[in-house]
């Protein structure tokens, strides 16, 4: 590949620095120019939701490298500027400034944003929203008042943002229209074991409700739920979701997948989308997993690095393909937990304990109707770890469930 025109990657994040990073590591020489719509310098997300949260740390922790690092690895940035169109035939990226960028290969890395309630109120002071490095500074020094908290959405941020506020002395309550904690997500069974143990740390719930406004004048006081229920409120975190970041790859009539089918820009296993020399990496591909014969779009950090570092070596020919099985970690109080797998949207399963879940530490698994193991978590359980876990998803073999259930039984043997 000539070097003539730089590798342009648009999106500052985990997977486009990543991306980055890796071209340099593989022996790319040729310049790289990284667009990022924020001001700062590429960082993790999930420090923003844990360490940053309990003030242990700044967003700053959470950068994956210094400007140093960008400067002796010859790496232009383009922070505070948003890319507005893509020529594909004319392989240029317009930018906000009015200029225009060629590119030998693009990676488009745009990742995601949240969901905003469209309700009543909703513009108030004091309801945030997480997802930036900045947003998390402002909830993080919210935070610092011990105000009476209510966060909307009992997912995965928003269960993050409950305990941090818990446990930095907030009164919490987590409103929820389904009828349990990640019940989306993990199921009913495993997700009720979530909101029993923030219960035992003093969350208070109000599951099958839906938000219907928030009220305040100039800031919120409270939260009015269906059912005519006020929840006093001094702060309001509102965690319900993200979409991903498609509208420019559509714009540039490059494919991309209806949100039935599970949104995001379509590309093969090498990241590569319908548009010569462009691909995608991090929350915004939907690409075709090897291991699983379809397509997946995943929203996770793991996600976001590996498919960065596999869009780097194919933009550089080599032959490559994203095939690691998803990876999620959370920490909530004294709770840590690691998950592997995937398991798609409507799909029929079983959830099988291994393990007394009263005492901390447990592992759960997700079945198919041949019982084979589709996805699994471990609680606490750091010595065994998630290897174990991750090698019956890939061995595709059928398991016995009493035998799965059974802690005295090796995983590599039922």
């Amino acid at each position: 590949m000539t070097a003539a025109e730089p590798i342009v990657i648009i999106g500052a994040s985990l997977a486009g620095a990543t991306a980055a990073q890796t071209l340099r590591e593989e022996g790319w020489t040729g310049g790289i120019v990284l667009v990022g719509s924020e001001t700062e310098l590429p960082y993790e997300r999930p420090p923003l939701s844990k360490d940053v949260l309990l003030a242990k740390k700044g967003p700053e922790s959470a950068q994956l490298h210094d400007q140093q690092w960008y400067d002796d690895n010859s790496i232009e940035l383009r922070l505070g500027t948003t890319a507005t169109a893509i020529d594909s035939a004319a392989h240029t990226v317009t930018l906000d400034d009015g200029s225009t960028q060629s590119y030998s290969k693009l990676l488009i890395a745009t990742g995601s944003r949240v969901r905003r309630l469209d309700v009543p109120g909703g513009d108030l002071d004091g309801i945030h929203y997480l997802r930036t490095a900045a947003e998390s500074q402002a909830l993080t020094d919210a935070y610092r008042a011990t105000p009476r908290v209510v966060v909307v959405g009992a997912g995965w941020i928003g269960l993050e943002a409950a305990s941090a506020a818990k446990e930095r002395g907030c009164e919490v309550t987590v409103v929820e229209p389904q009828s349990t904690a990640l019940a989306a997500v993990m199921g009913e069974k495993v997700g009720e074991l979530y909101a029993e143990f923030h219960r035992q740390h003093g969350v208070e719930f109000r599951f099958g409700a839906t938000v219907e406004g928030f009220e305040g004048t100039g800031a919120v006081t409270g939260v009015r739920i269906s059912g005519g229920e006020v929840l006093p409120a001094d702060l309001v975190v509102v965690g319900v979701g993200v979409q991903p970041n498609t509208e420019l790859a559509a714009e540039a009539g490059i494919e991309v997948a209806t949100r039935e089918a599970g949104s995001g820009i379509v590309a093969g296993p090498d990241l590569r989308t319908s548009a010569e020399d462009v691909y995608a990496a991090g929350d915004v591909v939907r690409w075709d997993h090897p291991l699983y014969g379809r397509p997946v779009r995943v929203e996770h950090w793991q996600n976001a690095k590996d498919s960065g570092a596999t869009a780097a070596k194919a933009m550089l020919g080599q032959e490559v393909a994203h095939d690691g099985i998803p990876y999620f970690f959370t920490d909530q109080f004294d709770l840590g937990m690691e998950y592997v797998g995937d398991i798609p949207h409507g799909t029929s399963y079983e959830v099988v304990l291994r393990g007394d879940p009263s005492t901390g530490a447990y592992l759960a698994f997700w079945l198919d109707g041949e019982h084979h193991v589709l996805a699994g978590m471990h609680v606490n359980l750091w010595d065994d770890g998630i290897g174990g876990v991750r090698d019956l998803i890939k061995s595709g073999k059928q398991v016995d469930p009493t035998r799965l259930a059974d802690p005295s039984i090796p995983l590599a043997d039922v």
